[in-house]
């Protein structure tokens, strides 16, 4: 009898596990997180999608969420050929959970004007505050292992896919995945 109770407790848990969280950067510039929808008036935002554990499913090992905490991964690139390919394989086979932009977009050129001194180049990478120009495998290395990221995947490598668009600014909150969810 108490086996029969227990589903529906573990049923009802496993739903509210599943939440949806915010990012969005206000007037000032300050960064928030929450689960409440941000003010209308906020412009730049994210939603971000997070589970609570599902079965089968693994956390991140600890030295990759650690990596990931103190040095997030974005991945500036577009349909540039074989150097913005290479990069990506490489993200993908050492495992890097990380955010992919198109540098086609407007906004998105400006962040990497604004990352590389004017120019508009890519692929570039951004690892916590450092920004890596251009791929060169030996450079994104260097600089993935002072980051902490494992040298070989920990994770399921992750599928390649065109860069996402970052969303307009008067269009719905941006549904992509952190970089977290991207690993799972």
């Amino acid at each position: 009898m108490k086996r029969w109770l227990l589903l529906p407790i573990l049923v009802l848990a496993g739903v509210a596990a599943q939440a949806e969280m915010f990012r969005w950067v206000d007037a000032d510039g300050k960064v928030h997180y929450s689960d409440q929808p941000p003010p209308a008036n906020v412009k730049q935002v994210e939603k971000k999608k997070v589970s609570g554990g599902k079965p089968g499913e693994a956390p991140l090992p600890y030295a990759l969420q650690q990596a990931v905490k103190n040095f997030p991964v974005t991945l500036y690139s577009s349909t540039c050929g074989e150097g913005c390919a290479r990069a990506s394989a490489l993200l993908s086979k050492r495992g890097v959970p990380y955010t992919e932009l198109d540098a086609t977009d407007a906004k998105t050129q400006s962040e990497l004007k604004t990352l590389t001194g004017g120019q508009i180049v890519v692929p570039v990478i951004k690892i916590g505050r450092e920004v890596v120009k251009g791929f060169e495998e030996g450079a994104w290395n260097r600089s993935l292992d002072a980051a902490g990221y494992p040298k070989t995947a920990l994770i399921a490598p992750r599928a390649p896919g065109r860069p996402a668009k970052p969303a307009p600014a008067a269009a719905a909150p941006d549904t992509s995945k952190s970089p977290a969810d991207e690993a799972r």
